[in-house]
């Protein structure tokens, strides 16, 4: 099962009420966050939905280990470490939480009772965007990407 990274390109103004909810159901309440989710129907009508919005691909394992040590935060805005994955998920390393979420034994989003934000907080990408308001495949950004969301997401952290 894949595990997509998803994330918000586009701002509020001009968005419709039924995309405005479906985002806020995803967590992506703002530009440049990122949220994590397996590859499910459900998950998959709601990208359909807002594809407009956000682009989303699947994420590989050495970007999602940089992502959550360089992006991941847990309540009180710390950093998300080591430590705190052995003291709280009993799971030796952040390597192992990361195995973990692609091979579907955990989802990132299940994790909020142990104080593990659901959603990460990027920079805008270095050299830019080519634009928000196309598709990725038309010369955009916007859309599903595929195993590409790895190179924008290494420019974003």
């Amino acid at each position: 099962m894949a595990l997509y990274a998803i994330i918000r390109l586009r701002g509020q103004p001009d968005t419709p009420p039924d995309v405005r909810y479906t985002l806020r159901l995803l967590r992506l309440v703002r530009k440049h966050h990122c949220v994590l989710y397996p590859d499910k129907p459900e998950i998959r009508g709601m990208l359909h939905k807002i594809k407009d919005w956000v682009t989303w691909g699947e994420i590989d394992r050495d970007t999602l280990i940089l992502l959550l040590r360089k992006r991941g935060r847990v309540v009180g805005g710390k950093p998300l470490t080591d430590e705190y994955v052995k003291e709280k998920l009993k799971l030796s390393s952040i390597e192992e939480l990361a195995d973990k979420l692609l091979s579907g034994e955990m989802e990132f989003h299940k994790l909020e009772p142990y104080g593990i934000k659901p959603v990460f907080r990027l920079h805008p990408p270095k050299g830019g965007f080519r634009s928000i308001k196309k598709p990725f495949g038309a010369g955009g950004d916007l859309g599903y990407r595929g195993p590409a969301i790895n190179e924008l997401l290494k420019r974003m952290i």
